[in-house]
């Protein structure tokens, strides 16, 4: 066979005399071409499976459904973390993207909180025995903005009511009642003092200085120098009854501000009377309104005595910004430690909150203490305090991207930690971070009952489970999105009835049953598989919108199936740039891809490249050169470090199977190279692992490879070819180089046999099927796809292991048993029959 490799078959037949009838092959039939047409390529309908339009109900037909198709396991799993309500039973809902976790998993949720109580409202109210700790209250649905309100009304009857009572003639009477006794005993202690003084010669004075004792005579004071010229005796008196005088004057001076303090305690007094007639009734009434909450009623009494105890501040207006700074800096207002600073109110709420956060920041999430400027300096109290995501959800379910969540800083850890202390504790980030080093606020921490909802990729899943040992405690329901479902009869009919109702819903136009079968295609092709429909249900939200676009610039009422085709090629048209000047390089031969001819050690291997949303397949040409050696089948990509760590387990599965299949009775004494050629990036999986050991075979044997071929599968140590991911994109890919340059009809691809269920081409590759112009042929193994590649038989062993002679691993063995010889007389060793496998 390998004398007429480049022969015709006509030329082959009439060499050995047969008859060659021209009515059932061409005359100009290689006998590779020969071999190529007993394997039979794939049907049209293999290469594409079709949706009958007839099997979906007509638009207006069907019944509105739930989108919840496909994920009935995740569903239960999110329904079971509601109903238990035990510790830890928080639930993670992970999936691919675009499957629409949210929305489905948000409907289970909110359907549950509408059958739960509403929660109660919350209120940081000031905190009169520690004023750095404001105190949390926890009132009934509703009844904190009515407690907000009522001591809103109080502060303004108070502003009211306290200056009319201080103002009052009463109040002013008493007040100088007052002052006048103090006047009066000042006084009278004074001209006491006086009249005993003026007895004694001695005067009472005010100087600058306060009042001072001096000699007098005929009741003028007598100056310094005539009180010297008296006799020594009076001089002496005087000073003596002086100096007496001045203990009682100092006595007096001392009791002053006793007299004084008891005039204030006194007004004090007074003016605690007249406050407290003031607010006694206005407290009262407010108190009969919060009967049934102690806590509230406690509140009101210490409001009660702080009043009490500085009503006084009640006189007059309250104090503005300049006023304050005039007396000494910032301080707190008169009136706004008795407001309500309501944080949680459920008051117009049915049933449980359900929050999505969208910005799971540290102070969104459990809260802040905000800070106001007062002339270059931050000051705070309970009224700055705001809520975060976890007061609003108490009670309920708070939901939070998971990937959101860990793009911001310590505010995993203060989940956990909220979650295993079962409260909410408010304090800034500085502090959270171990930085804080300034007196500020420590609000009471409120009780905390909520589950939290966390949505994110299945990656972040199994990180956290891995890693964090808190994790699997705090977070033990986990709801796993589908992103495939089966595609049957009942499920196909589902999915139709799920598009009618998107359109609906989402105000499109309705669709025919042509462009419903087309986008159920469609789905077939997202998902990469004839035998499933995708589930990221997003991207068939994207193809509804589009196609309706493109029916409304046409004019039409109604999507039709060209509408649909239209949008997909749109997609593609907006994405394939780069796949273009791929092309554009293989047709101008700047990458060299040969897709006519045959060429030993040579294949062209099928790679798929992801841009965002959109792959796209290239062809690669993959070179193999053999020489003795060691026994080493070296990959190029690896050694320069390109190479990622699957295609170089790839390349030692080669390795394998050469030793099996060929080395038994002697060493491999080769030395292989494999080169993926005009690779500039990193290559990586395992898909090429075939196309490398087709060239290798051809390398080995001499037997040229048909360039009109190529090649995807990745391969076993048994020479079983394996399935391999982006079926569609590579024949495609491979397509368009032929398509480009002209279909000859030898063109096509050679995939494992278990992607055949895999496989929805674009309509043009199919069309090209039906017409014979390329061909898609299934390989089980290493043998079928090289007899396919050659036209050469590859070859069975028999018991001793020796392959038939001119058959593809015949001459392969071949030469690696000459190889082995070679070896063995470099080395000067004895007979071939000497060696034993190493």
């Amino acid at each position: 066979i390998p004398a007429f490799a480049g022969m015709t078959i006509s030329g082959v037949c009439a060499s050995l005399g047969w008859r060659f009838d021209t009515a059932c092959w061409p005359p100009d039939l290689s006998l590779a071409e020969y071999v190529m047409g007993i394997l039979e390529p794939l049907t049209p309908d293999q290469l594409y499976t079709k949706c009958d339009p007839e099997d979906l109900p007509r638009s207006g037909e069907t019944d509105d459904v739930s989108d919840d198709l496909g994920q009935e396991r995740a569903l239960d799993a999110v329904r079971f973390g509601i109903g238990i309500r035990r510790h830890g039973y928080n639930i993670f809902v992970y999936g691919p993207p675009g499957t629409g976790k949210y929305p489905l998993a948000r409907r289970q949720i909110e359907q549950a909180a509408a059958a739960m109580p509403v929660p109660p409202d919350w209120c940081y109210v000031h905190n009169f025995q520690e004023t750095h700790k404001p105190r949390a209250l926890k009132l009934p649905a509703g009844r904190g903005c009515r407690l907000r309100g009522d001591m809103e009304t109080l502060i303004r009857e108070l502003r009211a009511t306290i200056p009319a009572a201080f103002e009052s003639e009463d109040y002013q009477a008493r007040a100088q009642s007052l002052q006048s006794q103090f006047s009066q005993r000042q006084e009278a202690a004074f001209n006491e003092l006086q009249e005993r003084a003026k007895a004694l010669n001695v005067g009472l004075i005010r100087t600058p200085s306060g009042l001072a004792l001096a000699p007098t005579s005929k009741g003028e004071v007598v100056n310094p120098e005539a009180f010297r010229q008296w006799p020594d005796d009076m001089q002496e008196k005087i000073r003596s009854d002086i100096a007496e005088l001045e203990k009682e004057l100092q006595e007096i001076l001392k009791k002053l501000p006793q007299w004084d303090r008891e005039r204030r305690e006194q007004l004090r007094g007074l003016n605690q009377e007249v406050v407290s007639q003031a607010v006694g009734q206005l407290i009262e009434e407010l108190s009969k309104d919060y009967d049934d909450l102690p806590d509230v009623i406690d509140y009101i009494e210490q409001v009660r005595a702080d009043l009490l105890e500085n009503g006084e501040e009640f006189r007059g207006p309250e104090p503005t910004e300049p006023q304050q700074a005039a007396r000494g800096g910032p301080r707190e207002p008169s009136f706004r430690r008795y407001q309500v600073n309501v944080i949680v109110d459920n008051g117009r709420r049915e049933g449980a909150p359900v929050v999505y956060e969208d910005l799971p920041t540290h102070g969104n999430i459990i809260g802040r203490i905000e800070q106001m400027a007062q002339f270059g300096t931050l000051t705070t109290d309970f009224g700055l305090i705001k809520p975060g995501a976890l007061h609003a959800a108490n009670g309920g379910y708070l939901m939070v991207d998971a990937r959101k969540l860990f793009m911001q800083p310590i505010i995993w850890e203060e989940i956990k930690r909220a979650l295993q202390a079962n409260e909410i504790r408010i304090h800034g980030l500085t502090e959270a971070l171990g930085f804080a080093n300034t007196v500020t606020l420590q609000p009471q921490p409120i009780p905390l009952d909520v589950k939290v909802v966390l949505l994110g990729d299945p990656t972040i899943y199994y990180l956290l489970s891995r890693s964090d040992p808190d994790f699997p405690e705090l977070f033990k329901v986990a709801a796993d999105f589908d992103d495939q479902l089966p595609r049957n009869h009942g499920n196909t009919t589902r999915y139709g009835q799920m598009i009618a109702d998107t359109a609906r819903r989402e105000g499109l136009r309705p669709l025919s049953r042509d462009a419903t079968a087309r986008v159920i295609e469609q789905a077939a092709r997202i998902a990469a598989d004839s035998e499933r429909l995708t589930l990221r249900l997003r991207s068939i939200d994207d193809l509804l919108y589009e196609a309706d676009y493109w029916a409304g610039v046409d004019g039409n009422g109604e999507i039709a199936a060209q509408h649909v085709q239209r949008a997909i090629d749109a997609q593609v048209r907006r994405a394939d740039r780069i796949r273009e000047r791929s092309q554009e390089q293989i047709l101008r031969e700047t990458m060299l891809i040969d897709t006519d001819g045959e060429t030993v050690g040579q294949v062209n291997g099928l790679s798929v490249l992801q841009l965002g949303e959109f792959a796209f397949g290239k062809p690669s040409r993959i070179t193999a050169r053999v020489r003795l050696g060691r026994g080493e089948v070296l990959d190029i990509e690896r050694e320069i470090e390109l190479g990622g760590p699957l295609h170089s387990k790839g390349v030692l599965i080669l390795s394998g199977f050469l030793g099996a299949r060929f080395a038994r009775r002697h060493p491999l004494a080769l030395s292989a190279s494999l080169v993926f050629e005009q690779s500039y990036g990193g290559v990586d999986g395992d898909s090429a692992s075939s196309t490398e050991l087709y060239a290798l075979l051809s390398a080995l044997s001499g037997v040229p490879i048909r360039q009109s071929l190529a090649v995807t599968g990745s391969v076993n140590q048994l020479g079983q070819v394996q399935a391999i991911g982006g079926v569609n994109e590579k024949i495609e890919g491979f397509f368009d180089i032929c398509a480009a340059r002209g279909l000859t009809g030898r063109q096509g691809v050679l995939i494992p046999s278990s992607n055949v269920k895999h496989l929805m081409l674009r309509r043009d590759v199919v069309d090209a099927a039906a017409q014979g112009k390329f061909h898609v042929y299934p390989v089980e193994t290493i043998d079928q796809g090289i007899e396919l590649l050659t036209g050469v038989p590859a070859g069975e062993p028999d018991p001793q292991g020796n392959f038939p002679a001119g058959t593809v691993n015949g001459l392969a063995q071949g030469t690696l048993l000459e190889f082995a010889r070679n070896a063995r007389d470099f080395a000067g060793g004895g007979g071939a029959d000497r060696w034993t496998p190493s």
